[in-house]
């Protein structure tokens, strides 16, 4: 009996190992419900003005891979009110989709912007069942980089935004080779990597060690996906290759995706860089904070870089 105990003890916490990882995995990765993602705003969201201005303007639905069902990615094409060779391509943040970044988006239409807004893969209207935080949606960016410069011409000016993954993703483009028309990246409260952002949630919501819990997840993903999270790329691993200005910002008091990780961004790239510190925000919520300030430091960011940017008021 004591040997049958002495066995089944290490065999009893390994399945209990496997079978929490297989959840976390699960948590993390699957995508979220369509129904839930299409909720619309109440009244009462400080966002609910700009969601219905996304809805009732006049938009294009672009896409990519239309062919293939299981690889279909769909993004919304918000052309600028008057002929413009200024455009920004939207990167929306983790479970979200193309129509939550309303409000960033109106930003720069009324800016003389056209925008472009993908639901990023196993989001919104795109394809896929599992979320990939920006890995793979990364050289899907470059896709929809040639489609604009085809759209507008060669003498376009292209900003790369993003918040949230969708910082991240845009922190991982940087690190590849884009054409002369992207002029400049903004990323708002994007993590430094997928498994130091992971990992940290397992810590901060389930109170689990890394170790061994991510080789799993790791692991399981490999299976799920083709491709081991240990092998992917990072966002600071690509800062460091990044020749593009690059604007980072971040809530002061983000829990989500902590405060440490911007910074540790902004020190991995040697390209022109600015940071601002949102005093008082958490996560995501830095323009929600100071709306009026946000549009004034994002604005004066550009006119640097964007030639047809002009200066901040």
């Amino acid at each position: 009996m004591k040997k049958i105990l002495q066995v089944g003890a290490p065999v009893t916490l390994a399945a209990g190992t496997a079978v929490v990882s297989a959840l976390l995995y699960q948590y993390a990765f699957r995508r979220a419900d369509q129904s839930a993602e299409e909720t619309p705003l109440p009244p009462d969201s400080p966002y609910y003005a700009a969601d219905q201005w996304f809805l009732q303007a006049p938009k294009e639905k672009w896409q990519l891979n239309p062919d293939d069902p299981s690889q279909q990615i769909q993004a919304f094409y918000l052309p600028a009110a008057r002929p413009s060779k200024k455009a920004v391509i939207m990167s929306h943040g983790y479970k979200g989709q193309a129509r939550k970044m309303a409000a960033s988006a109106q930003l720069f239409w009324a800016d003389g912007y056209n925008v472009l807004m993908p639901d990023n893969r196993s989001h919104g209207g795109s394809a896929g069942k599992y979320i990939n935080f920006g890995l793979l949606d990364r050289m899907d960016y470059l896709d929809w980089i040639n489609k604009v410069i085809a759209r507008l011409g060669p003498d376009c000016e292209i900003v790369l935004f993003g918040i949230s993954m969708g910082g991240a993703t845009v922190m991982m483009v940087s690190g590849e080779e884009l054409p002369p028309q992207v002029k400049a990246i903004i990323e708002d409260c994007g993590y430094s990597s997928v498994e130091e952002e992971l990992t940290y949630q397992m810590r901060s919501q389930f109170h689990l060690p890394k170790w061994p819990f991510w080789p799993i997840v790791s692991g399981i993903n490999r299976i799920t996906m083709g491709w081991s999270l240990a092998d992917s790329v990072t966002s600071i691993g690509q800062l460091k290759k990044n020749t593009r200005p690059i604007f980072f910002i971040h809530g002061a008091e983000d829990k989500f995706v902590p405060t440490y990780m911007c910074i540790d961004c902004f020190n991995a790239t040697h390209a022109p860089k600015d940071m601002w510190i949102v005093p008082g925000a958490d996560h995501a919520s830095s323009f929600a904070t100071a709306p009026s300030e946000y549009t004034a430091r994002v604005k004066r960011f550009l006119s640097q870089y964007v030639p047809s940017e002009t200066s901040a008021s």
